[in-house]
């Protein structure tokens, strides 16, 4: 297949370096420092995963010099998607799906806003990486996964051949009977466990073991799963108690990338994460108080992130 991997980051360049060892033709498409450094010295991946090293990747900053391809991977930040999904239509063709594996429950509806729902499919990962520098991308932990599905859950040839293709990339992917559930129960452990994780600055050993901070998380969960099922979304009945025993079975010294981003004075995911589930609440009428208190809580930190990455004249 060819492949566009939308965000070059640590998401991204794991996944596009291990579909390019596959054989298939990826495309990263990227800017700035990572972008110099994939056209000067490639891509190299290291960590749990072994090292794998690609001495020469097509990139571009131009998704019109990539052309149409079978498959576009959007790999960017939850923040940094409506402004990604405006230049992707030069990578679209008849036959090209589009799949976002970003955190939240958003994504696909930003990008069938700027592309139409057609080409647009919904999809999550589950991985630990970031960039270490330029080029180098660091796998923390995690087997990584991929799960996607089409917007109503029909089955596709298009999808079948991207889980194909990374399955030849040695990538566990899977296309659940209902990719909106799955969306929502990657959310209910992600956004109060962030959250809590980010308000705390503690690992998830240390607060996971405190009655307090624990209790604070199953509250959020069950803030999830009740505005999931308002919006007839169906998740396990079982589904806090198995995102619980999730919980229970990290690395004590884990953390989130929304905490590692909070702790680095970085923009977040805030909004996409923990503003989702009160926003989306909001829509359905279900009360969310531990999330608005946790947004709440971080979005002085949030906003002070977004004025210093926008610089003394930016807005």
């Amino acid at each position: 297949m060819r492949i566009a991997i939308v965000g070059a980051g640590g998401v991204g360049g794991y996944f596009g370096a291990r579909l390019q060892l596959a054989g298939h033709g990826v495309v990263f498409v990227a800017r700035g420092a990572q972008l110099a450094a994939l056209r000067e010295g490639g891509l190299r991946v290291s960590g749990i995963s072994g090292e794998l090293v690609l001495e020469k990747v097509e990139a571009t900053d131009d998704p019109r010099s990539a052309g149409a391809v079978d498959a576009v991977l959007v790999t960017v930040k939850a923040w940094q998607l409506a402004e990604a999904a405006r230049g992707l239509a030069p990578l679209v063709g008849p036959a090209t799906v589009v799949v976002p594996l970003l955190n939240g429950v958003e994504a696909a509806a930003v990008l069938a806003e700027a592309l139409g729902a057609g080409p647009v499919a919904a999809g999550l990962c589950g991985i630990v990486s970031y960039l270490v520098a330029p080029g180098h991308v660091r796998h923390e932990g995690v087997d990584p996964f991929v799960r996607f599905g089409e917007l109503d859950d029909r089955s596709s040839d298009r999808l079948s051949r991207l889980r194909d293709a990374f399955a030849s990339a040695g990538v566990r992917a899977e296309i659940p009977p209902d990719i909106h559930a799955a969306l929502w129960q990657k959310l209910l452990f992600i956004a109060p466990v962030s959250a809590v994780g980010a308000l705390t600055r503690a690992p998830v050993g240390a607060w996971r073991a405190l009655p307090e901070t624990r209790a604070l998380a199953e509250r959020g969960m069950q803030e999830v799963a009740a505005v999931a099922a308002a919006r007839g979304v169906r998740l396990p009945a079982d589904a806090v108690a198995r995102t619980l025993a999730f919980l229970d079975g990290m690395a004590p010294g884990a953390s989130s990338s929304l905490q590692r981003d909070f702790e680095s004075g970085r923009r977040t995911e805030l909004d996409a994460q923990v503003g989702a589930v009160v926003r989306l609440g909001a829509g359905a009428r279900v009360a969310t108080p531990v999330h608005r208190l946790l947004y709440d809580c971080l979005l002085p930190q949030e906003l002070r992130a977004r004025a210093a990455a926008a610089g003394p004249g930016g807005g």
